[in-house]
Order: structure tokens, then C-alpha cells, then sequence
């Protein structure tokens, strides 16, 4: 069995933070404005904000990829998790949280938030095993978002 890595952000893996997002927010949703500026730009959107672009690569494949962006105070929030569906079940999504969680913690970090919606039961059934628990809704900015988690961390 290939071997799982996570690895940070490079101008090379650019096309796979897109392309792995597109598929699924398609699948499920529309692709809003929002998504759109961080997928075709995401060294300006969310790298020069101070985020943070991980991916997940099974052998010589990107599979996966996860995002965290800063936000006011000491939270920050996990954004475009994905992971391919040829390699879903296979663990790369758990890999990809608590790898983001603890580069969130590395960076001094307290809490991390994230928005998702109740038709992903498997995502939210993975982010409660990554510690996170639902709490009162407060979505404005995402159309497709009817669940918001958070987790100290």
C-alpha cells in the first residue's frame, strides 16, 4: 500500500486545490463568488492572509487537500477540506484535519471553526471524530452552510 504524506502549499500542487474543491462543491452545491476567488487565487485569497494549504499525496497522487484561514481574535477557520473519492475511506480526510489542527495549534491558534452543510453526513461524522461539535449557527457569508462546528484547540 502507498504511503500517506501531508504537505504544505507550492505553486506546483495549485491545480489541486482547485480542481479536488470544484468536484465536490459541484457535486453537492454551486460554486459561490467566494469559492471561486479562493480557488483560482489562493496565494492572494488565503496564503497572504496568513492561511495555510495543505494536501494530502497517496504514493505519487495528490488525493486531498485542506485550508485554514485566520479570523478576528484567536480562531481560525478550516476551509475546502476535499478528498478524492477514489481515495475516500482510506483515512486521507482524518489525516488532513489533524494535520491542519496541529499546524493551527503551531501557530498559536485557540480554536477552530468550520461551516458545512447536513446533506455531508460522512464529513460531519469525520469532524466530530476530530473533536469538533456543533454549535449555534451564525452562516451569513455562505449561501450552501447550515452547520457550524468548533473545537478548542
Amino acid at each position: 500500500m502507498s504511503t500517506l504524506k501531508i504537505v504544505s502549499y507550492t505553486p506546483e500542487l495549485k491545480p489541486y486545490f482547485a480542481s479536488i474543491n470544484k468536484a465536490w462543491v459541484s457535486r453537492y452545491f454551486s460554486l459561490e463568488p467566494f469559492d471561486i476567488a479562493q480557488l483560482d487565487s489562493p496565494e492572494e485569497t488565503i496564503l497572504d492572509k496568513g492561511g495555510v494549504i495543505l494536501f494530502a499525496v497517496l504514493g505519487e497522487e495528490v488525493v486531498g487537500t485542506v485550508g485554514l484561514m485566520p479570523m478576528e481574535g484567536n480562531a481560525c477557520e478550516m476551509i475546502k477540506m476535499g478528498v478524492d473519492p477514489a481515495a475516500q475511506g482510506r483515512g486521507v480526510g482524518m489525516a488532513l484535519g489533524q494535520a491542519l489542527i496541529a499546524q493551527a495549534r503551531q501557530m498559536g491558534f485557540a480554536e477552530m471553526v468550520l461551516y458545512s452543510n447536513s446533506i455531508l453526513d460522512s464529513a460531519l461524522r469525520l469532524y466530530e471524530k476530530m473533536g469538533f461539535a456543533r454549535v449555534e449557527m451564525d452562516c451569513g457569508a455562505y449561501e450552501r452552510c447550515n452547520v457550524k462546528m468548533e473545537r478548542k484547540l
